[in-house]
């Protein structure tokens, strides 16, 4: 009985040396997003972006020797779904995290990844309080690998003002910490330029009958709509303006790059305008993982690549740091040495945001879209 006893433990012992093992030849990178709900489109480009690039990473060895392991998280874009999702990603050990999408997610997450010293980086979010406030409360874990609203703003507000001086140019937003941050950073800066909106109103998200606004655009006489808001509500006031016989210039921040857009609106999104990062598709660098990930029969729209360069930025931060410290490897990434990504070189600054953005205005025609000449 004592040797079958000893036989036992020591197949216990054995199992949980090689579990440890196991462990330890893996990090495990969070991916952060809405993977259900209305927005689930930006949370399918998530989810293709980071397991294309955890997949080419591990072929290539890994991380300092280790396979990247993703655990993917649904907020479903919501703010409290967002924080109790951060606390159970931290509480699970995980100190990486590639998220989350929507600005109001992520800013509160930000707040539980910052108090665990883990590195959370943003393939998507704008709002620019996201990484101010880290800035000054000394959080400095917090990134993001994409651009920002004020940085948006200065781009298409002074374009509006020029392309549409004298025209009916009407502001709305969604109330959303994203659509009304970038409406009023384009407000802004459209003003500056001397241009001033003859209106500038929130809408109710998630509602299924605009109308109302639809008369009041006709009403005052829109020439042109700036909304800062997502694709489900846009391509839903297109339509319900074209059954109006309403017709007027829409143009979006990035949000509508997605073939949902196009599914909601129908041939009422015809000439749609938005802006968006200068055409990450159109790297060099991206030309392989496009062919790559489109024969897996995705087409890596949106924010496909950006979350894919975020879990290439964390495999070579933690390269460079030399460590899995997230406060060092956030400390690397930021020391002004280029991070060589599937969209290009990128450079963060001191607060953890990119440095010299560039975009794209880019037109939606019969299902698709492209980048014009402003």
């Amino acid at each position: 009985m004592k040797k079958i006893k000893y036989l036992a433990s020591a197949a216990l012992i054995g199992m949980l040396l090689s579990s440890q093992t196991a462990w330890a030849d893996e990090i495990t990178f969070a991916v952060a997003g809405p993977m259900t709900g209305q927005l689930a489109t930006i949370g399918d480009q998530f989810r293709h972006g980071a397991q294309a690039a955890a997949d080419e990473i591990n072929a290539k060895g890994g991380v300092l020797g280790k396979q990247i392991k993703l655990d993917f998280e649904d907020d479903q874009c919501d703010p409290k779904q967002a924080v109790s999702i951060a606390n159970r990603i931290v509480g699970n050990g995980v100190m990486f995290i590639d998220g989350h999408a929507c600005s109001g997610a992520s800013i509160p997450a930000s707040a539980v990844y910052a108090e665990a010293g883990a590195l959370m980086m943003s393939p998507a979010s704008s709002n620019p309080v996201m990484t101010d406030d880290a800035a000054a409360k000394g959080w400095s874990t917090i990134m993001r690998l994409y651009t920002r609203d004020d940085a948006q703003g200065a781009f298409i507000g002074p374009w509006i003002a020029k392309k549409y001086a004298g025209k009916n140019v009407v502001i709305l937003h969604d109330k959303s910490a994203y659509g009304q941050g970038v409406a009023d950073a384009v407000r802004a800066t459209m003003n500056e330029s001397g241009l001033k909106e003859v209106a500038y109103e929130g809408i109710n998200a998630g509602e299924k009958d605009y109308s109302a606004l639809v008369t009041k655009l006709k009403e005052m006489k829109a020439d042109v709509v700036y909304f800062g808001g997502y694709h489900p509500e846009a391509g839903l006031i297109l339509r319900q303006s074209a059954e109006q016989n309403l017709k007027y210039q829409l143009i979006m921040p990035d949000s509508i790059a997605s073939p949902e857009f196009w599914q909601v609106a129908g041939p009422a999104g015809e000439g749609t305008m938005f802006v968006f990062p200068s055409d990450p598709q159109a790297k060099p660098e991206a030309k392989e993982v496009i062919e790559k990930i489109k024969a897996g029969g995705f087409v890596p729209e949106g924010f496909t690549l950006f979350s894919y360069a975020v879990i290439q930025a964390f495999a070579q931060g933690i390269e460079r740091a030399g460590s899995e410290d997230p406060v060092k490897v956030a400390e690397a990434l930021k020391n002004g040495e280029p991070i060589k990504t599937v969209i290009g070189e990128v450079v963060f600054d001191e607060k953890g945001d990119l440095k010299n953005a560039s975009y794209d205005i880019n037109q939606w025609h019969d299902g698709s879209y492209a980048p014009i000449q402003p």
